[in-house]
């Protein structure tokens, strides 16, 4: 029998666009959205009534973070100060070692899905550190983080992180590079390998994906056969690039191309591919502050961007600009990429940076945002099920509160969750028709016990950076707190 969602607000889906409903519902069976509107005559074997809410599609996050945060260690530091979170040329050579143990591993992974499910999130691409492992990310840590997220629910696009080099800082104190293609080789491998055990999985909720680090970490011959496998495989390929001017100089020292013309070059430029960031084209006043093809160029290929305002705004830069972007014909996409896991503060933080940026407020694109955040995402993935609310679609829906009075009143329902509320008012959690979180629990989960363990995991991975720092500074040095510290 189906079930039945009411609430006061309903982002339904009518005629290829999003619309608002008041005092709505969405009805569905099994894994598929049966009735999308304010009145279902039909019986039912369960009903919610969430009473001043938004119900809406469930957000898809394609940056997600899946570790224990660093930003809030490294978004602070000048240039010298942000050498040390590094690894040094002296820990690439002869100190390479995991900061955690496989098991510690598997916490971390956990304790990051859980917060994805309380923030909202339903569909993610991970997104992981490399810094405190000894490499990228094996073959079996991912196969045990699939087997962690089937058992929460929640929908993902996985496969292990793989690359050639890592960035470190020299000797003589300047960035670049070094690489070991051998390690590169191993990576492909295991991502192949996890390809093919998502094959064997046959679970609608695992879906395999090739996840390359940086591509200033990539050799050229790693490029091509990433390129060649997702061309071969017909997979998705997320590679980040377009965010730095230390990667656009190092690609166009090594290659005589920029980053955008190398993606071109190696047949990686095309439908399949998710380029998180994408803020470093020739449109950025750092490149030349003037469009010179490059968003042409991106929206011939069919690649989506996976756009995240907030992590970016943190760490100093923005998309110039979100309507450029999207007037061009590029699908945008959202990530988190840091914590917390917030698209909602994500959004709100795009919505204003692109008002700072045009100089006007109308420039604030609150329905595009929201697209990104759902049918853009669907897009990438090449989902038309998700990121919707009609029938049809696949039963994955999130819905916020607005009850309380800290939110203020309501005019439109989406600029009040925007201006005045997080994602932590998600209050209920659908994934292919399975309640993954209501009213802030989830079933099974102890969240006392993994805010100590996420404590715990962070304070080890903090200690860590001295060991990589290239003058082996103490945590206290490399991260000074906001203000000095009494000494009792």
């Amino acid at each position: 029998m189906p079930t039945k969602v009411t609430a006061r607000y309903v982002l339904g889906h009518h005629n290829g666009r999003h619309v608002l409903l008041e005092d709505a519902c969405v009805v569905y069976s099994g894994q598929t959205i049966d009735y999308v509107g304010d009145h279902y005559a039909g019986q039912v074997d369960e009903e919610h009534h969430l009473g001043d809410a938004v119900l809406m599609p469930g957000l898809i996050d394609l940056d997600a973070l899946t570790d224990i945060d660093h930003l809030i260690l490294d978004s602070w530091a000048g240039p010298e100060q942000a050498k040390g979170h590094q690894w040094s040329e002296d820990y690439f050579r002869h100190c390479r070692a995991n900061v955690f143990t496989p098991e510690e591993r598997q916490d971390i992974r956990e304790y990051a899905l859980i917060q994805l499910i309380l923030h909202g999130i339903t569909t993610y691409m991970p997104i992981a550190s490399e810094v405190h492992s000894e490499w990228a990310e094996p073959f079996e840590e991912l196969v045990g983080m699939a087997e962690t997220s089937r058992r929460l629910g929640l929908r993902g696009y996985l496969g292990p992180a793989y690359r050639s080099g890592v960035n470190v800082v020299l000797d003589n104190g300047e960035r670049s590079v070094m690489f070991d293609d051998g390690r590169g080789r191993e990576g492909l491998a295991d991502a192949l390998r996890f390809l093919d055990h998502v094959v064997e999985l046959d679970d609608p909720l695992v879906n395999g994906v090739l996840l390359p680090c940086r591509i200033e970490t990539l050799d050229i011959q790693l490029l091509k056969e990433t390129a060649a496998v997702s061309a071969e495989r017909d997979v998705l390929v997320r590679l980040h690039s377009l965010q730095g001017l230390v990667e656009r100089e190092l690609i166009l020292d090594w290659h005589g191309a920029t980053p955008l013309e190398l993606l071109e070059q190696v047949g990686m430029l095309n439908e399949r591919l998710l380029i998180p960031h994408a803020t470093y084209t020739d449109r950025n006043p750092a490149v030349y502050g003037e469009d010179r093809g490059d968003l042409a160029r991106l929206a011939a290929s069919g690649a989506s961007i996976i756009h995240c305002p907030l992590t970016s705004m943190r760490y100093g830069s923005a998309l110039d600009s979100f309507n450029a972007y999207k007037a061009a014909g590029i699908n945008i996409s959202l990530g988190t990429d840091s914590f917390p896991p917030d698209l909602i503060r994500g959004i709100d933080s795009g919505v204003q940076l692109a008002k700072i940026l045009a100089g006007t407020n109308d420039a604030g694109d609150v329905a595009g945002y929201f697209d990104a955040a759902t049918v853009g995402g669907a897009h990438a993935l090449r989902r038309p099920d998700l990121g919707r609310l009609e029938p049809g679609a696949q039963a994955d829906l999130v819905a916020f509160s607005l009850g309380d009075i800290r939110d203020g009143v309501h005019e439109d329902p989406f600029r009040t969750l925007l201006l005045n509320g997080t994602a932590r008012q998600a209050v209920l959690s659908v994934v292919a028709g399975r309640t993954i979180m209501a009213e802030g629990r989830i079933d099974g989960v102890d969240l006392g016990y993994w805010r100590a363990k996420g404590q715990e995991l962070f304070d080890k991975m903090r200690r860590a950076y001295t060991f990589r720092d290239i003058r082996n500074r103490p945590a206290d040095e490399l991260f000074p707190p906001v203000y000095a510290r009494l000494e009792r």
